[in-house]
């Protein structure tokens, strides 16, 4: 018979469980430091030496890291998508970024239809959490904050998609968009008519999204991201036009 005896879970294999399934889900993100061992214990309900051997194992494997001093932390696993040298080559290769417009075009439609069917109302709620915020960013002369909540926005969608395979490497792909590897955002926010274009974008994606419109949500998304490969591409050319025209200007003043 298949059937084996029932033997009940360690203590320490129930925390080892929960903060896998949290760092899974994306709920705990890399970087970001957990309680202090007192406070994680009484939360978990679990006694200390319990919690030190679940940490114990979870460092051990590489999903936690300890900080001399500073305490314990999710560790950064994102990095390990890309070898340092093919990320130096998306940087140094224009078309990496085309490439990268394209696949995100890809994946974020994807992962709009399946958060217009999937998503929680409270996925929702964070959605549009951080579209206000964005409102509120809009009105800043400094573009910095309001690009930062662009990644945030589009992360949220990809989490609300409820696909935890697609949530790391979006993620991952994202870090390297914020490390600039891809291109600067705040460029891309600096003129006012693009900033206004960009957050009217960001609107209609949350009302489809708001509205569980899978078809409207993906719809939107592929809008945005042609308008962010337009831009880009013009912004290209206009800086390959004024470089020669600094040469013409540079050339008359030989004459």
């Amino acid at each position: 018979m298949p059937f084996e005896p029932i033997q009940q879970e360690k203590l320490s294999q129930g925390v080892v469980r929960q903060i896998e399934g949290l760092i899974l889900r994306g709920i705990l993100r890399p970087g970001e430091r957990l309680p202090a061992e007192r406070e994680l214990s009484e939360r978990m309900h679990v006694s200390r030496p319990s919690l030190r051997e679940a940490l114990a194992d979870l460092q051990d494997r590489g999903l936690l890291t300890s900080k001399a001093g500073a305490g314990v932390y999710v560790a950064d696993v994102l990095g390990s998508a890309f070898a340092p040298a093919l990320v130096k080559l998306f940087a140094t290769h224009d078309e990496a970024v085309f490439d990268y417009i394209s696949f995100r075009r890809d994946m974020e439609g994807l992962a709009a239809e399946r958060a217009a069917r999937l998503a929680t109302d409270t996925d929702l709620k964070v959605i549009n959490a951080i579209f206000e915020k964005m409102e509120v960013a809009h009105q800043k002369r400094n573009p910095a904050d309001e690009a930062h909540l662009d990644a945030d926005f589009h992360l949220s969608i990809i989490e609300a998609s409820h696909n935890m395979i697609m949530l790391h490497m979006m993620r991952s792909m994202f870090e390297l968009l914020r490390e600039g590897v891809f291109y600067n955002r705040t460029v891309m926010f600096k003129q006012r008519m693009t900033r206004d274009t960009l957050l009217d974008h960001h609107r209609q994606i949350n009302a489809a999204l708001q509205a569980r419109d899978p078809q409207a949500a993906r719809a939107a998304i592929e809008t945005h991201l042609q308008f962010v490969e337009m831009a880009l591409s013009d912004q290209q050319k206009a800086d390959r036009n004024e470089a020669f025209a600094k040469k013409r200007l540079e050339h008359e003043g030989w004459r």
